[in-house]
């Protein structure tokens, strides 16, 4: 069997993804920042699959991400796929008007959080294990406009991110990918969103 965690997966991409590696017997470590409603993901996904865990793991928070590793250390099993999927949308308005909270808040849960996760999990990786980083068309020059400069620029920085690691994991043949779900419909995608959650899943999942 094997094993995956997931940031930010009491809803939307991450509950999907979660839901999917169920059905194909996987293990998911299901995490959030709000203990209530990752437990209820939990209670939701049980009828998908029994072998869920969940653990409490703010991606904005160093201090929540290093004691996830400890609580996970105490499960004594080893990881084969991370995915880093939690993430933030915040700002509306031009980069020449945003104010610092927002840049630095962005910043802190869509790029440095999963550096952070990403450190801090490693030693539960399996060598030939998988990294994927839940990036977005937003992040890509080609495809970058005005609109949400600021989360535009952290998941430009992300798939920095994610080349870094792909140089210095190399060796332990630890795959990292950023992937780009579209436009989804989620509470950050909206309705009007042109792609259902459980048709994105399958990059992740697949």
């Amino acid at each position: 069997m094997k094993t995956a965690l997931i940031t930010g997966a009491n809803k939307g991409i991450g509950f999907e993804t979660a839901r999917q590696l169920l059905e194909r017997n996987f293990k998911v470590i299901l995490t959030a920042r709000n203990e209530k409603r990752g437990l209820q993901a939990v209670d939701k996904l049980n009828k998908y699959g029994s072998n869920i865990e969940f653990l409490l793991l703010d991606v904005e928070d160093e201090e929540s991400i290093k004691n996830a590793a400890g609580d996970f250390n105490k499960l004594e099993i080893k990881l084969d796929v991370i995915i880093n999927n939690a993430g933030i949308l915040l700002d509306n308005e031009s980069i020449n008007t945003t104010n610092y909270e927002i840049i630095f808040k962005t910043l802190k849960i869509n790029t440095i959080g999963p550096i952070l996760v990403i450190q801090n999990f490693l030693p539960y990786l399996n060598d030939y294990g998988r990294i994927i980083n839940v990036s977005s068309g937003l992040g890509l020059f080609s495809e970058m406009s005005d609109f949400a400069p600021v989360y535009s620029i952290s998941k430009a920085a992300l798939n920095a991110v994610t080349k870094q690691f792909s140089f210095s994991l190399a060796e332990k043949n630890i795959s990292i990918n950023s992937v780009s779900p579209g436009w989804v419909k989620t509470d950050m995608g909206g309705p009007n969103a042109v792609r259902p959650v459980e048709k994105v899943q399958k990059q992740l999942s697949g």
